[in-house]
């Protein structure tokens, strides 16, 4: 069994091993709920937030936010486009899309000075492909393009459910 820290570079390595062995591992959830909020703490000590109120609302709206992505994401891969061996549940997704976020981590460095925002932006669209091999492993594709398509469906319905929420918010 890999240590925590090799799953987190495996991870961002774009490894599908390192996917399809936390996909299995139950036990490795809090570890993955663990990589979301230091990614997402990450994000918030990037782009300058510095008071404990906005990063805990921070932290709260990130792991909301991936869970939402996690059941959208496990309706569309294995409901609406399921391949020939698609077999996921929302432990599954959950674990293998938590470790996705591992090259957001990166993103703490988003304060640095003309190259700052690069990094963050660099990061974010990391986290994305990582994303994507994450779905094509929980999935059992054999397509990276059928998760890219998953990825895409459930990002466009996730943006307009987030965008909304935030739009009656204001």
């Amino acid at each position: 069994m890999s240590t925590l820290a090799n799953r987190i570079l495996g991870s961002a390595r774009l490894d599908s091993q390192s996917y399809e062995e936390v996909e299995t591992d139950s036990f490795a959830n809090i570890q993955a709920v663990g990589v979301v909020l230091c990614s997402s703490l990450a994000a918030a000590i990037g782009t300058g937030i510095k008071d404990a109120g906005s990063i805990l609302q921070i932290l709260i709206a990130a792991v909301v936010s991936w869970i939402i992505w996690v059941l959208l994401t496990l309706f569309i891969g294995a409901r609406l486009l399921p391949g020939n061996k698609t077999q996921a549940d929302f432990g599954q997704v959950l674990r293998t899309t938590g470790f996705s976020t591992s090259p957001g981590i990166l993103r703490v460095f988003g304060f640095l000075p003309l190259v700052g925002w690069l990094i963050f932006a660099g990061a974010t669209l990391w986290m994305l492909f990582s994303f994507v091999v994450a779905v094509r492993q929980a999935m059992d594709y054999t397509s990276t393009a059928r998760a890219v398509v998953v990825c895409l469906l459930g990002w466009i319905v996730h943006g307009l459910l987030f965008f909304g929420f935030v739009l009656t918010a204001l």
